[in-house]
């Protein structure tokens, strides 16, 4: 579903983002990624969605090698992508049902398939009865789950999510990733991104750490990965640091 394979990207600042990374993610795999700030998650799933491109090294995501790409060909790339952000992006204008029914119309879906399918989504996530409602009348763990709605609605293959919990209070952090894995037991490929230890070790699946760039930690699903286990590793790479 998706490769690295030996993947650098460095930017003109002189930062090295990504240092020689190699790993695969198998279609219906649900992945944690964490990592401090400035570690290069975002950038792996910028490099994923192809708004930057490698500086070296092949990136393959559902067969095709991002390196080939034409510009005119990353659109329908992000077609089978869902992306989920930490502060929504939400159109204030605009309606909960129209949210999410922008992302249809943006592939240009038929009207008659907006109306059936829309509803089903919001019930989905728990917000049939919101759905008239302006984006500034929800609650932030609302919001969130109409970002999650319009991730969902084109039925992706693959569901990226940049730190979704990151503005929503901790119940609903736990309420969004159960939907995220609820998804995911449907088949669908789930990526998230969080600094949240807490729901990484709830939900034991698998978690690829990064720090400075590189690859530094991937437990398998299911294994028990604590606090503590990412503390040590932590404070491992600040000795290996020390001692350069």
């Amino acid at each position: 579903m998706i490769e690295f394979i030996n993947v650098c990207k460095n930017y003109s600042s002189g930062t090295h983002a990504l240092n020689n990374v190699s790993l695969s993610v198998d279609k219906g795999e649900f992945v944690f990624i964490v990592g401090a700030s400035g570690a290069g998650k975002s950038t792996f799933l910028k490099l994923i969605m192809h708004e930057e491109e490698a500086t070296s090294g092949e990136i393959i995501v559902n067969g095709k090698k991002l390196s080939n790409m034409k510009r005119r060909q990353v659109p329908y790339l992000r077609r089978h992508m869902g992306i989920v952000f930490q502060d929504f992006r939400l159109i204030d204008k605009m309606n909960v049902f129209d949210n999410v029914a922008f992302a249809m119309r943006a592939i240009g879906a038929k009207q008659s398939t907006v109306k059936k399918r829309v509803p089903y989504i919001l019930e989905l996530v728990g917000l049939k009865n919101k759905a008239k409602s302006r984006p500034s009348e929800l609650s932030g763990g609302e919001q969130q789950r109409v970002s999650l709605a319009r991730a969902l609605v084109n039925n992706p293959e693959i569901i990226i999510a940049d730190e979704p919990t990151g503005n929503i209070d901790p119940e609903m952090s736990y309420e969004i990733i159960e939907l995220l894995n609820e998804i995911n037991r449907q088949g669908t490929t789930i990526l998230v991104v969080t600094h949240e230890h807490d729901l990484v070790r709830h939900f034991h699946k698998r978690v690829v750490e990064l720090d400075k760039g590189r690859v530094v930690g991937d437990s398998a699903a299911n294994d028990d990965v604590t606090e503590e286990d990412l503390l040590i590793r932590h404070e491992d790479l600040l000795l290996d640091e020390s001692l350069r």
